[in-house]
C-alpha cells in the first residue's frame, strides 16, 4: 500500500483520551517533588496552596485549550493552533523545543526514574560500566531506561490499539494504587497527631538550607520573599502537572474530537488535581513536615529530609513498615512506565504533523502498515535515548517546564489573536470564563516565569536559549529547500 493513502485511525474514545491526559501527568513527580517544596516553604499551608494554585492553573489552561481543540481537531494539536495563530516559525520554534528538551527531556527522565525504582528490586542495576570523561558516568540504569523506551517505542509502531490498551491499563493500576494509598495513609495518619502537629502554624513559611556538616539552618520568609519563594519552588508541583496538553497531539485519531478533547482535558486534569492534593494531604498526616537532616528514621527526618527526597516512599514505610520501600518501588514503576507509554504515543504526532509541514524530518510524515507514524517515533526514541546518557535530569526538567510554561502562555494568548482573525470560524467549545480566565492564567504564569528567571537565572536561561536557537536552524533548514 502507498504511505501516500495512508491515514491515522479514529480509534480513541472519551476514556482512551482521558487515559492519555492523566497518565501522561501522572509520573514520578508526586511521590518527590513534596520534599523540595517543603524545603522551600517550611509551612504546610502554603505547600497544600502551591499545589492548589498548580491544580487551578493547569485545569484553567485546559478548559482554554478546549476552544482550540474544538476548532483544529488535527494530528500535532498544540502546534497546529501555534501556526494558525502566530505562522510557521512560531510553531517550529514549538516543534523544536519539545523535540530537543519538553518531550524527549521529560521521556528520559521518566525512563531513569523507572531504572531507578527498579534497582530497588535489581540492585545490580547500579553497577557502573565506564565514564565519558568528566562528563557522566554510564550505568546499568541508564542501560535500563533506553531499553524502557525503546521497548514501548517498538510497542507503539505495532497500530493505535496497542498503544491505548497499554495506556489504560496503566492509568487504571496507578490510579488505583494511588487511591489506595491514600486511604491507608488517611487512616493511618489520622490516628495520630502528626496533622494537627503539621498544622498548628500553617502559614509561618522559612526556607530551610542543608549546611555541608549535616546541620540545616532555616529563614523565615514573608512578604516579597514568600512570593518569590512560591513562585521558584512551584517549577516541582508544574512538571508533576505537566504533559496534560499531549492528548491533543493525537487529535486525528480520536473519536469526536470537537467533543472528546476539550472534555478529556477538564476531566484528566481534574483527577490529577484532586489526587495531587489527597497524596500530599496523607503525607502531612504521615510525617511531620520538618525533621531532622541527620535522623535515623522515616519519622525523625520528616517531610524535608525524606531520603533521596522519597517523600511516597517514607509515606508508604509509615503504613506497611519496611515493605513499603517495595511496595512504593512497584507503584512508581508502574506510574512511571504508563507515563512514558502516553508521552510516547502522543509526542510522536507531534512530529508527524510537522515533518507535513515541511519542518521536520521528512521521513517522519510516513505511516507504516498499522497506520502510525513509526520513523517519527523512532527519531523520538533515538534522541531521548541520548538524554538518558546525559545525566542532567534535574536540569532537562527544569528546562522542560519553563519552556512548556511560556509556550502554554503564547497558546492561550492565541485565542485571543484567532477571535479577531476569524471571527466566524467554528467553535464548538468556548474558552472557559473568557476573557477573564485565560487573561488570569498569562498574568499569573507569567509571574512565575519572571520568578524563576531572576531566581533561577542559570536554568531558565538555558531553556529560554534552546527556544531561541531554534530561530536560525528554522532559517537554515528552509533556506536549504529553496
Amino acid at each position: 500500500m502507498d504511505s501516500n493513502t495512508k491515514e491515522l485511525k479514529k480509534e480513541l474514545n472519551l476514556v482512551n483520551a482521558t487515559s492519555i491526559v492523566a497518565g501522561s501527568m501522572i509520573g514520578s513527580g508526586i511521590f518527590i517533588v513534596t520534599a523540595a517544596m517543603s524545603k522551600d516553604l517550611g509551612s504546610s499551608g502554603w505547600l497544600l496552596f502551591t499545589w492548589f494554585l498548580t491544580g487551578l492553573l493547569t485545569v484553567a489552561a485546559a478548559l482554554s485549550y478546549g476552544e482550540l481543540a474544538g476548532m483544529m481537531p488535527n494530528a500535532g494539536g498544540q502546534y497546529v493552533y501555534i501556526q494558525r495563530a502566530y505562522g510557521k516559525l512560531v510553531s517550529f520554534l514549538y516543534g523544536w523545543t519539545v523535540f530537543t528538551v519538553i518531550q524527549t527531556g521529560v521521556i528520559a527522565a521518566v525512563a531513569v526514574a523507572f531504572a531507578n525504582y527498579t534497582s530497588v528490586f535489581i540492585p545490580k542495576l547500579e553497577t557502573e560500566l565506564f565514564s565519558i570523561g568528566n562528563f557522566t558516568t554510564i550505568t546499568l540504569k541508564q542501560v535500563m531506561a533506553i531499553v524502557s523506551v525503546v521497548l514501548l517505542t517498538y510497542i507503539n509502531t505495532k497500530g493505535i490499539q496497542n498503544g491505548k490498551k497499554l495506556q489504560l491499563l496503566f492509568t487504571v493500576a496507578k490510579l488505583f494504587a494511588l487511591f489506595a494509598l491514600i486511604i491507608f495513609g488517611l487512616y493511618v495518619g489520622l490516628q495520630t497527631d502528626i496533622l494537627s502537629q503539621n498544622f498548628e502554624n500553617p502559614w509561618n513559611a522559612f526556607k530551610t538550607i542543608s549546611n555541608n556538616d549535616g546541620t540545616s539552618t532555616t529563614i523565615g520568609i514573608t512578604g516579597l520573599a514568600l512570593a518569590g519563594a512560591v513562585g521558584t519552588t512551584i517549577i516541582n508541583s508544574l512538571f508533576s502537572s505537566d504533559a496534560w496538553n499531549n492528548v491533543t497531539f493525537i487529535a486525528a485519531e480520536i473519536k469526536d474530537p470537537k467533543k472528546n478533547i476539550p472534555r478529556s482535558l477538564f476531566l484528566g486534569t481534574l483527577i490529577v488535581t484532586i489526587i495531587y492534593l489527597l497524596a500530599n494531604l496523607a503525607y502531612l498526616s504521615l510525617l511531620p513536615m520538618s525533621g531532622n537532616p541527620n535522623g535515623t528514621t522515616v519519622l525523625e527526618r520528616g517531610i524535608m529530609f525524606a531520603s533521596e527526597d522519597r517523600v511516597g516512599a517514607a509515606a508508604a514505610n509509615m503504613i506497611f513498615g519496611n515493605v513499603g520501600v517495595f511496595i512504593m518501588a512497584g507503584l512508581i514503576m508502574i506510574s512511571t512506565f504508563g507515563c512514558n507509554s502516553g508521552l510516547i504515543l502522543s509526542g510522536g504526532r507531534l512530529f508527524y504533523a510537522m515533518s507535513k509541514d515541511g519542518l521536520f524530518f521528512k521521513q517522519a510524515e510516513e505511516l507504516n502498515n498499522n497506520n502510525v507514524p513509526e520513523k517519527a517515533l523512532w527519531f523520538q526514541c533515538v534522541w531521548a535515548s541520548i538524554l538518558c546518557l546525559s545525566g542532567k535530569y534535574g536540569d532537562l526538567l527544569t528546562y522542560a517546564t519553563f519552556a512548556s510554561l511560556l509556550f502554554y502562555m503564547l497558546t492561550i494568548y492565541g485565542i485571543f489573536i484567532l477571535r479577531k482573525k476569524e471571527p466566524n470560524a467554528e467553535r464548538p467549545y468556548k474558552a472557559f470564563g473568557y476573557p477573564f480566565v485565560p487573561i488570569l492564567y498569562i498574568l499569573i504564569t507569567g509571574a512565575i516565569c519572571v520568578t524563576l528567571l531572576i531566581n533561577d537565572t542559570k536554568n531558565t536561561g538555558l531553556g529560554l536559549l534552546i527556544v531561541l536557537l531554534g530561530i536560525p536552524i528554522y532559517y537554515l533548514t528552509q533556506k536549504n529547500k529553496k
